[in-house]
């Protein structure tokens, strides 16, 4: 009921605006997005880095309604790169298809992206395209496989899955034939019971079977998960069956799990965090709450400290 309730809020415009405009708001959403501009990003990038674990950066923003809207969005995409590429972070970028004209022309977006992508390969960087609501599932892997086809891309282009949904079993097999990377995430969208699993038991264990099928797939992939138990479980499979350790990587998102993240970093896991910032934070911030109820607590209690 409370995954729904901010779900349902993440949508509501009136109260997005409010918040993203407001002081109290962007106090709120400090804990898990690393500054409104791109220099606050790439500072918290350097913080993670020395610690030793990778980045992902993130432009918050979703759902552009013209093309101009779309191009500013990718510009800021072009100048991260460029500047992981200048201070020689260890970090890569992730983007929306919805942020670059999907919604309105899927050409476009593809025409943005397939640049975007090229820019990546010649600074030996990579870009995940991110996965939002089922209704862009298809389209997504789709334009995720061409592009990935394009001479010198290879590599370079990545998609996310969702173990909350009945397809993603053989969305993961059709996309590790073609030596695509995964970043494999239960899922923070309201899905339908038609497609995706109802039960967080049964999420949990499908993404188990999901990571362990990755992981030995000798195509190097993400797992996305601040479960601990899960780890540990993921853990002992490593250990029993002998999976490199270069085989894959631990993911997880800015602000949470911080101890997590510094103990398999010390124990030799690789470890990114998703780094999220910009203006546009609202809809990120919700699915956040909506993802895991115990980030609400978190929040009220360090919000009244202050």
């Amino acid at each position: 009921m409370l995954r729904s309730f901010f779900i349902a809020l993440s949508q509501n415009k009136s109260l997005r605006s409010f918040s993203e405009r407001s002081s109290v708001g962007r106090k709120m959403s400090d804990r898990f997005v690393a500054g409104m501009s791109i220099e606050e990003a790439l500072t918290a990038c350097e913080q993670v880095n020395r610690e030793g674990i990778a980045v992902t950066l993130d432009a918050l923003g979703e759902s552009v309604s013209t093309e101009a809207e779309a191009q500013r969005s990718s510009a800021v995409y072009h100048q991260m790169l460029d500047a992981i590429a200048a201070r020689k972070l260890n970090a890569n970028v992730s983007v929306k298809l919805s942020q670059m004209g999907m919604d309105f022309d899927p050409a476009l977006a593809e025409s943005i992206v397939g640049k975007m992508v090229e820019h990546a390969a010649a600074t030996g960087s990579f870009v995940r395209i991110d996965m939002e609501g089922s209704p862009y599932t298809e389209a997504t892997i789709g334009m995720t496989e061409r592009l990935h086809s394009r001479p010198g891309m290879q590599g370079h282009v990545g998609t996310v899955l969702q173990a909350y949904l009945f397809r993603t079993s053989s969305d993961a097999e059709r996309l590790l034939g073609q030596g695509i990377r995964i970043r494999l995430c239960k899922g923070a969208y309201k899905e339908s019971a038609e497609i995706a699993f109802p039960l967080k038991a049964d999420v949990d264990a499908n993404y188990i079977q999901l990571a362990q099928r990755m992981m030995t797939s000798g195509v190097f992939c993400g797992i996305a998960t601040h479960d601990e138990a899960i780890v540990e479980r993921l853990l002992t499979f490593v250990r029993e069956q002998g999976v490199p350790k270069s085989n894959f990587e631990f993911q997880m998102l800015y602000g949470i799990r911080r101890d997590l993240q510094r103990k398999l970093a010390k124990q030799g896991f690789g470890v990114r965090v998703y780094v999220p910032f910009g203006p546009e934070w609202y809809p990120y911030f919700m699915r956040r709450l909506a993802e895991r109820p115990a980030n609400v607590l978190f929040l009220a209690k360090n919000f009244l400290k202050s």
